[in-house]
Formats: C-alpha cells, sequence, structure tokens
C-alpha cells in the first residue's frame, strides 16, 4: 500500500473561495459574515475525480491524507471570529471528501489560528475533527502572523496545551504555514522551507520532547535545509550542549518527501533514517508543472523513490509502515477497512 502524508485541497468547488472573498469583505466593512455556501456532492466528486483521484490512480498510489489547501488558511487575515468560521468550513468540507471516498482519502484539520490568540482556542476545532469526524492529525501553523514571525517559538510553554491535547488524542500535527504578507518571502518558495527550517531549528535549541515523548511533527517539504546542512545542525547540537540529533529530535520528528529532483530525494534518503522519512508528494500543490529534463510532474514523487535502490522491507516503511506508525487514527481506519 502507498500512503501520501501530505494532500491538500487545493481544488476545492469555486463556492468554498468565493465565500472566503465575501468573508473578508464583509470583515473589512465591518458587516456581518456571510453564511457558509451549500456544495453538493456532485460539485465535490467533480473537483476531487478530474484532480487528485485521478492522479492518485494514475501514479498508483492507494490513499492520502488530506487537509485544507494550507496557502489559504491565513490565519494573517481577520480576527479569531473569521478564522474559526473559515476553519470549521474548510474542515467540514475536508470530511465530505473523505465520506464520499473513505479508501482513497482521511482528513487532517486546519486549526483557528489567529495572531495574539492563545492556541488553546483552537483545541475545541481539534478535538472535534478528531473525535466526531474521525481525522487523523492536524496542521499546525508556527506563524500566524504570515511571515514576521512574533508568535513564540515551538518549544515555548505557551504551546504546552495543545502539546497536551495532541497526546491526550494520539494525533501527530504537520508543521505548515500558510501565506505570506511580507514581500520579502515568496510564499511557496521562501516561507515554507524558511518555516521548515525554523521549526527544526527551534526543536533543535529547546527540550520539548523531554516533557513530551509521546509528541510527534511532521516537517514536510523534505525538512526544508536540514538534511542539506545536517553536519551543521549536528554541530549546532554539540554547540548548544544538546544531546546527538538521534537522540534529542528525530525521535519524535519526520520529514515527508515533497522534493521535487532525484537528486533531492538522493540526498534525503543518503542523511536521514529510513524510519524518519513519509512518503508524500502534495500534489497539485506548490509545483504543479511537468519538468522539461524529464517530461514528468514535479510532484510525481513516486518516481523518485522508485528510482533509489531500497529494499521491500525499507519501500514498506517508506510508503506506508511509517506514517501508519506517526499516524494511529489512520492505521485504525485501514485496518477497519481490512487494509
Amino acid at each position: 500500500m502507498i500512503i501520501d502524508c501530505h494532500g491538500h485541497y487545493t481544488t476545492a468547488p469555486e463556492p468554498l473561495q468565493l465565500f472566503r472573498e465575501a468573508q473578508i469583505e464583509a470583515y473589512k466593512t465591518g458587516k456581518a459574515l456571510p453564511e457558509v455556501p451549500f456544495i453538493s456532492d456532485d460539485q465535490i466528486r467533480e473537483s476531487i475525480e478530474k484532480n487528485q483521484l485521478k492522479l492518485l490512480e494514475a501514479r498508483g498510489l492507494d490513499m492520502t491524507i488530506f487537509s485544507p489547501r494550507a496557502s489559504a488558511m491565513a490565519h494573517h487575515i481577520g480576527d479569531e471570529a473569521v478564522s474559526k468560521q473559515w476553519t470549521r468550513a474548510c474542515n467540514d468540507l475536508i470530511h465530505r471528501v473523505v465520506e464520499l471516498y473513505p479508501k482513497k482519502f482521511i482528513g487532517v484539520c486546519q486549526l483557528p489560528q489567529s495572531v495574539g490568540v492563545p492556541i488553546e482556542n483552537s483545541i475545541e476545532e481539534l478535538e472535534r475533527c478528531v473525535k466526531e469526524l474521525g481525522f487523523v492529525g492536524c496542521n499546525l501553523n508556527p506563524d500566524p502572523s504570515g511571515g514576521h514571525w512574533n508568535s513564540a517559538p515551538l518549544t515555548d510553554k505557551s504551546w504546552y496545551p495543545f502539546y497536551e491535547k495532541m497526546v491526550e488524542l494520539d494525533v501527530p500535527a504537520m508543521i505548515h504555514v500558510s501565506g505570506s504578507c511580507n514581500p520579502n518571502f515568496h510564499a511557496t518558495g521562501a516561507h515554507y522551507m524558511n518555516a521548515d527550517t525554523t521549526a527544526f531549528m527551534q526543536f533543535l535549541q529547546g527540550n520539548l520532547f523531554k516533557d513530551f515523548p509521546d509528541l510527534r511533527f511532521i516537517i514536510p517539504h523534505g525538512g526544508g535545509a536540514v538534511p542539506y546542512h545536517w553536519g551543521r545542525y549536528r554541530g549546532l547540537a554539540d554547540m548548544l550542549k544538546q544531546p546527538p540529533l538521534n537522540e534529542h529530535v528525530m525521535k519524535n520528528v519526520y520529514f515527508d518527501t515533497c522534493v521535487y529532483h532525484q537528486p533531492g530525494i538522493d540526498l534525503l534518503f543518503d542523511v536521514i533514517d529510513i524510519k524518519n522519512i513519509l512518503f508524500g508528494s502534495e500534489m497539485i500543490g506548490a509545483v504543479r508543472g511537468i519538468d522539461p529534463q524529464t517530461g514528468y510532474y514535479f510532484d510525481d514523487t513516486k518516481r523518485y523513490v522508485d528510482a533509489l535502490d531500497l529494499s521491500e522491507s525499507d519501500k514498506r516503511k517508506v510508503y506506508s509502515e511509517n506514517a501508519r506508525r506517526v499516524y494511529p487514527g489512520l492505521d485504525k481506519r485501514l485496518k477497519s477497512l481490512g487494509l
């Protein structure tokens, strides 16, 4: 079985985006927020079957861990009420996709984070999504400001109430920022990579996993700059009098394979232990075109992994076993489906 740990609903039906635009306009003009629009099952089917489902089948994948469009979370837009309404609408739509295609998609939730609002206020939506909707994880934004980085580091105790709930529910979080409102940082080309790298360094500097030994994070996009500069981070851990990375961080942190060229995948697997790598593609995401050097889509990451000289045992770990271990709710759901 091949499980893609990193998928977003980037092709959601148009009424969702029109609602978002109306919602933002209402917030700016001081009007009442609009009602969430009706979206039919047929609209959802059309948006999925011509896009994510089509590519899943064409690329030989079995299931995607699916969440709302990351760049549209936009926690820096509006206030807490806006974020809560938008988040609930997006998560409910993911749930409907999963209900229509239970063997192909499983949900991960967006959180209603807002600038200056305590992360405790996101716990209610996490609980709703896990307990009521059957979601198996969440996307956690370390920078709700959209590129200005005015939140406390992920190791700060202000995040602890949310971590306590993650541990209680036994769900991991993917570290995932949203759009950038800082002109210095292109959203997908700089802000995403910055966040991945920054999160890892925060974990290295702190001692979060001493307090939460069962906490689990996925750092997407191949870990940002981390695998490429692994020696730097090993050296920094030594200079900062921290334990070796494999003991200090890598019992709790995992990287995906959303790396869009063969040399990058080769490096990831050369540097990072196989138990810490989850297959992912982020298909129809940040990079959607065809690589002129290969003739295949950049985000067809299975081709890169297949080109590696991996044993069948290691392939099973990367393609499914690691994801089932990191996302216990996913493993439970698959077993209930006889998979």
